[in-house]
């Protein structure tokens, strides 16, 4: 069944996408290959267009060694025949051979992804966490180069401070290179001090399309972690979610959340991914899932449509 909605604009680039950005974290960890395969199929079928992934997806699994997210998707793109139909974006600096962003660091990790990804080009590459000793200049000559080569649509940036950021996208508008589109913060109902302040300020003053990561806390805002629960949960990722609990917010988040979601007969998912989707600037949060069953709460987020009241009580709870 498709979704009925209306593709967003990603910042400043030619590209538009699902309001749900799909994430591929899981691929080649908590899910193999076949029920990853089952996930896209849902994913694509219902209207969806927005892959996240990266080149170290999933180094941290025994016997794997960075890539496997990727080469999934680049398998399945391959054996769907859908690639002009899909927004792909990976990133690098975290793949054991890859490590860093110097200019030969990030062309050699390019040519890599694009290998694994079965493909010509990359539609959104990422610099996944900023490299300090490298200074931003040639981190972003190197990103333009890839550009004009063709072999990446558009840049974008996640974790980098906010001096880092301003400056990058300043030498990017004064030598007239390529200039991050877009940034992916760490960003949820739980989780809003490392964006919101001055990140938030440099992406509205530079039209950046926001595509928050971690917007579920790790599962903790699906409301499947509750105190007489958490004990009896088993997930990969049951210890970053249940942390919340612990604090005041989380518990009055969850309560809100249950609040709202009842009044639209709603996931708490949906609610808390339709909050995000609510917030100056972003476009789509990233999500991902592990079985299709999985994805309709996550899709139904794209058309959840909260009211101001409802909005400003998610808020409060969350401040």
């Amino acid at each position: 069944m498709t979704t009925t909605t209306t593709p967003r604009p990603l910042g400043s680039s030619d590209l538009t996408v699902f309001p749900l950005n799909l994430g591929g974290n899981v691929f080649g960890w908590t899910a193999d290959r076949d029920q990853s395969f089952a996930v896209l199929d849902a994913y694509a079928e219902a209207g969806g267009n927005f892959l996240d992934t990266a080149d170290s997806y999933s180094a941290w699994v025994p016997g794997n060694s960075g890539g496997e997210s990727e080469t999934i998707i680049g398998e399945w793109l391959a054996s769907r025949r859908n690639r002009s139909d899909i927004v792909v974006a990976t990133k690098v600096a975290r793949h054991p051979d890859f490590t860093g962003l110097a200019p030969a660091t990030i062309k050699g990790a390019a040519e890599a992804s694009l290998r694994r990804l079965g493909t010509d080009h990359i539609d959104l590459y990422y610099t996944h966490f900023d490299d300090e000793s490298v200074p931003v200049e040639d981190i972003v000559t190197a990103l333009d180069e890839l550009v004009r080569e063709g072999k990446v649509r558009a840049v974008a940036v996640s974790n980098i401070s906010p001096k880092r950021l301003e400056a990058s996208l300043a030498f990017s508008e004064r030598e007239g290179l390529a200039r991050y589109v877009a940034l992916q913060p760490h960003y949820s109902l739980v989780s809003r001090d490392t964006y919101e302040g001055e990140r938030q300020a440099i992406a509205e003053r530079y039209g950046l399309a926001v595509l928050p990561y971690y917007a579920l806390a790790s599962g903790f805002l699906t409301g499947k972690y509750r105190p007489e629960t958490v004990d009896s949960v088993t997930s990969a990722r049951a210890g970053g979610a249940a942390k919340h609990l612990q604090t005041e917010r989380g518990r009055k988040v969850l309560a809100a959340l249950d609040e709202v979601a009842s009044a639209h007969g709603a996931e708490l998912a949906s609610v808390a991914l339709a909050w995000l989707t609510a917030q100056p600037g972003v476009v789509a949060p990233i999500a991902s899932a592990r079985t299709p069953e999985q994805l309709p709460a996550l899709l139904a987020s794209a058309t959840l449509e909260l009211s101001e009241a409802e909005l400003a009580l998610l808020t409060d709870a969350s401040a």
